[in-house]
C-alpha cells in the first residue's frame, strides 16, 4: 500500500522550529497541515489536486486502481517538496473499498482530515444509449462509492472539530451535455448528495461542497472529443476548436487550476463555505 515520498516539510512535523522569517512560515503550514485522501490521485485533476495540497503542507494519499500509475505519480509529487505522500491501490466503486481506504489512511496518519471524492467519468453516450450495465456501473462509481467514504468520514471529523469534503463534479450538473447522460445524471445526483451531506455537521467544523471543472486538459476531455470524432461529428481538430470557441476565456482550464479550487477549499480558510458549488470554467456556465 505504501510508496512513501518524503519531503522537507515532512521532517518538519517532528520537531519545533523558529518563529520568525521563513521558518515561521513553516511553522504555521506545519500547525495547519492536516492528512487528505485524494481520489483519482494517478493523473489528471486528482493528481494536480493532491499537488496542491501537499504544496500547502498536507499529508497525502492518493489512491486509484492502477498501482504503477499512482508510483509513478507520487515519485514525481515528490520531487516537489511540501510534503508527505502515499499511495493506495483502491476501487472506490467496490463496496468494500471504503472501509480499507479509510482505514489505510488512519494506519498511516491517525487521522483522515481532508476527502476529495474524485473518479474518472463513465464513457459518454446519450440518454437512451446507456444501459442499465453502464448505469450501474456509474452509479457505483460517482455516488455509492463516495458516499461510502462519506458515510465513514464524516462522524470522525466532526468529532475532531475539523473536516473538508470536496466533491470533484461538472459543469455539466448546470449546463447538460446530451453525450454526457451518464455524467449529467449521476453527478446532479451527487450535487444533491453533497449539500445534504454539508447540514449534516456544519456546527462541528466540517464542510462539505463541490467543484465543478469545465472544459479541462484532461486525458477525460479527449476521450469524449475522440468520441464525438468517431460518431461523425467532426474531427477532433476541429470539435475541439468549437469547444474552446465557447469558453469566454478563450482556452481549456489547466488541472493545476482545478486543483488549485479544491485546496483552498480544503483550507481553514474556507470554514464558513459550505454546501456550495465552485465552478471553474473560464466563465462557460450561462446560468447565473
Amino acid at each position: 500500500m505504501g510508496l512513501n515520498v518524503g519531503s522537507l516539510l515532512g521532517a518538519a512535523h517532528d520537531r519545533p522550529v523558529a518563529t520568525s522569517g521563513p521558518a515561521r512560515g513553516l511553522q504555521e503550514a506545519a500547525i495547519n497541515a492536516h492528512n487528505a485522501l485524494v481520489g483519482g490521485g494517478g493523473a489528471g485533476i486528482g493528481y494536480a489536486a493532491a499537488e496542491q495540497l501537499l504544496r500547502s503542507g498536507h499529508r497525502v494519499v492518493i489512491t486509484g486502481r492502477r498501482a504503477e500509475q499512482l508510483q509513478s505519480a507520487a515519485l514525481r509529487l515528490g520531487r516537489d517538496p511540501g510534503g508527505t505522500v502515499h499511495t493506495l491501490v483502491n476501487d472506490v466503486s467496490e463496496p468494500k473499498s471504503a472501509a480499507s481506504a479509510v482505514e489505510g489512511v488512519e494506519n498511516l496518519f491517525g487521522t483522515l482530515d481532508v476527502l476529495v471524492l474524485n473518479a474518472g467519468g463513465p464513457p459518454p453516450g446519450r440518454i437512451l444509449e446507456v444501459g442499465d450495465d453502464r448505469w450501474q456501473q456509474g452509479f457505483e462509481l460517482l455516488l455509492l462509492g463516495p458516499l461510502r467514504l462519506a458515510r465513514l468520514a464524516l462522524p470522525a471529523m466532526a468529532a475532531r472539530g475539523f473536516g473538508r469534503v470536496v466533491f470533484v463534479t461538472s459543469t455539466a450538473v448546470r449546463q447538460p451535455q446530451p453525450d454526457l447522460a451518464a455524467s449529467v445524471v449521476l453527478r446532479s445526483a451527487v450535487t444533491a448528495a453533497a449539500k445534504l451531506l454539508s447540514l449534516e455537521f456544519a456546527a462541528d467544523g466540517v464542510t462539505v461542497n463541490c467543484v465543478a471543472p469545465g472544459a479541462t486538459d484532461t486525458e477525460r476531455r479527449r476521450e469524449i472529443l475522440n468520441a464525438r470524432a468517431r460518431s461523425g461529428a467532426g474531427t477532433f481538430e476541429d470539435l475541439d476548436a468549437a469547444d474552446v470557441a465557447r469558453i469566454p476565456a478563450g482556452r481549456t482550464g489547466r488541472p493545476e487550476e482545478i486543483g488549485a479550487a479544491i485546496a483552498f477549499l480544503a483550507s481553514a480558510d474556507a470554514g464558513y463555505i459550505n454546501g456550495t458549488v465552485l465552478t471553474v470554467d473560464g466563465g462557460r456556465t450561462e446560468t447565473i
